[in-house]
Formats: C-alpha cells, sequence, structure tokens
C-alpha cells in the first residue's frame, strides 16, 4: 500500500507562500494514495510555468517539456507504453495559449491520459500578462488599457468536441478536488480537468473572492446531459460550478490499434525491427546515388 511519503520530492519548492498551487499537490498525492498508485506506474508530463513545476514536488517518473508541448509528449508516452498512468500538469496559458493547437487535436485523438489546468487566468510565471483565459476588460502588465477580446472557454470547447470526462475544480477545495483527480485518471479515455487557482501575487482578485463565488454542482447536474454539461463549463460571470461538467460512455483511445498491428505489448518491450531499418537506409542510399 503506498503513502503520502512515497511520494516525497527532495527538491526545493519555489512557488510562493500560500500559493493555491500546494492545494492541487496536496489533492494529487491524496489521489495517489487513494488509487495506490506507486511512484514507478505513473508518468507526469509538463511545459513551462508555475504550474509545470508540480512534478519537481513529485517523487515519480516525469518529463519537462517546452512550453505548450507537454500534450504531445503525453500521447507518445502514453502510446508507447499504457501501464503508465500519464498525467499532464500545465496551466491556462501553456496549455491554451502556446499550446492550443495541440489541446483541440489531443480532444481528437482521446489518448487515455489525464490533463489538469491550473487557471490562474494570467501568466504567472512571467509577471501577470494577460492569458487566454482573462477576463475581458481587465487590466494586466502589458494590457494597460484592459484585454480588448473575450477569453476563451475551453473546458466548453472539450464538451462540444466529445471528450468523454470533463470536470472543475477548486484548489481551495482539496478534498473535493481530490475526488476529481481519482475519477479522471481512472476515466478510460482522455479526461480534461480545469482547477481554479488563483494567484495570490498577480492576481486581480483574492482567493476569497472565488471561494465565495464557486458552487458544488448537486445531484440537479445531469454530466450525461450535453446542454447541461456546456452550460455549466460555461459558468457565469461572478459564478463558478465545480463537479463533474460532463461524462459520457468511452469511445475508441488513440493508439491501440497502432499498438496491436507492430507488438503483442508495450511499444518499449517489442524488439528493436533491424531488416526494416536497414531497407529504409538502403532507399535513401539509392536515391543519392540516383540523384
Amino acid at each position: 500500500m503506498t503513502e503520502m511519503r512515497d511520494y516525497k520530492s527532495e527538491a526545493e519548492n519555489q512557488w510562493c507562500p500560500g500559493c493555491p498551487n500546494f492545494g492541487i499537490l496536496e489533492a494529487f498525492k491524496k489521489a495517489l494514495v487513494e488509487m495506490d498508485l506507486a511512484p514507478n506506474r505513473l508518468c507526469l508530463v509538463s511545459g513551462i510555468g508555475q504550474a509545470a513545476k508540480l512534478p519537481h514536488y513529485l517523487r515519480c517518473n516525469f518529463f519537462n517539456g517546452l512550453h505548450g508541448r507537454a500534450l504531445p509528449v503525453a500521447v507518445g508516452i502514453w502510446t508507447a507504453n499504457p501501464r503508465l498512468a500519464t498525467v499532464v500538469f500545465t496551466g491556462d496559458g501553456d496549455c491554451y495559449g502556446e499550446g492550443g493547437n495541440h489541446f483541440l487535436h489531443t480532444l481528437r485523438r482521446n489518448p487515455n491520459i489525464t490533463v489538469v489546468v491550473h487557471n490562474n487566468e494570467i501568466y504567472a510565471l512571467t509577471k501577470g500578462q494577460a492569458s487566454p483565459t482573462t477576463p475581458e476588460g481587465e487590466k494586466r502588465t502589458l494590457q494597460v488599457r484592459g484585454v480588448e477580446v473575450p477569453p476563451l472557454h475551453m473546458p466548453a470547447v472539450a464538451v462540444l468536441h466529445g471528450c468523454t470526462f470533463v470536470a472543475r475544480g477548486f484548489a481551495g477545495e482539496v478534498d473535493h478536488l481530490k475526488d476529481l483527480l481519482v475519477t479522471a485518471v481512472k476515466h478510460p479515455g482522455l479526461s480534461l480537468v480545469e482547477v481554479i487557482q488563483p494567484c495570490i501575487t498577480f492576481g486581480t482578485r483574492p482567493v476569497k473572492w472565488y471561494r465565495d463565488r464557486v458552487r458544488k454542482l448537486g445531484g440537479d447536474h445531469d454530466p450525461g446531459d450535453r446542454g447541461a454539461a456546456l452550460e455549466a463549463a460555461l459558468g457565469k460571470e461572478d459564478e463558478f460550478p465545480i463537479g463533474i461538467l460532463y461524462q459520457r460512455e468511452p469511445r475508441p483511445v488513440f493508439g491501440r490499434s497502432f499498438r496491436e498491428s507492430v507488438a503483442d505489448g508495450p511499444l518499449y518491450e517489442a524488439p528493436p525491427n533491424g531488416d526494416g531499418v536497414r531497407e529504409v537506409l538502403r532507399s535513401f542510399r539509392f536515391a543519392a546515388a540516383s540523384g
């Protein structure tokens, strides 16, 4: 049985004291213990940003990629080794801005990975510039006259494009978030969990402002109702529904047919195809000689 101490990392934490990211980290560790998921069975993937530092603070396999490029790396890792629980930790700028195109195509592919987006509505690592989720009209360090375009609502985009598990949590509700993460990791197929994570340094509003406005979805919400899911995903100006927004029957996951066509198990266990590689190399030599 795994324990919290099994995930203890020796890395020095670089978050601001009191940052809500600590709540996300605590919720995830509790989820790992509840699932009895040993460190060697887990692979975390991240890009750049404060959210992307989270894998450093856990003892497990992890891969730090480029800004906005966590998703294709995670898809590759899971495709090669589906025995690993692959979880992406990313921010609203990292995932929805630089990584927005990857996000859209990951929705189409439906890999069996979990994507946890820390949404603080700004680029916090680089001192508070507007991100794709910053409210229209809000003044930021570079948008001194206010943001001139409306924000993206990516959970709604995920619902529209068939993501089979879409949830929203709040970093200040650790146990509630833990339950969402457990359900997301266990769900077969792509799972998106967006977490409201107010920045205490560069954010416009205090954590209490969000705490007063989060609303847990109750029994009257049907996560199988796409229309109700879209309404909850969009939320209201001063209200943030949290919980499972949308959940539908699983659909075929990306990479399974490819793996089955070339190997009996995970790709990383397949022997190298030496003859195939040599044939490809010979074709290059022939082409060069013919030119």
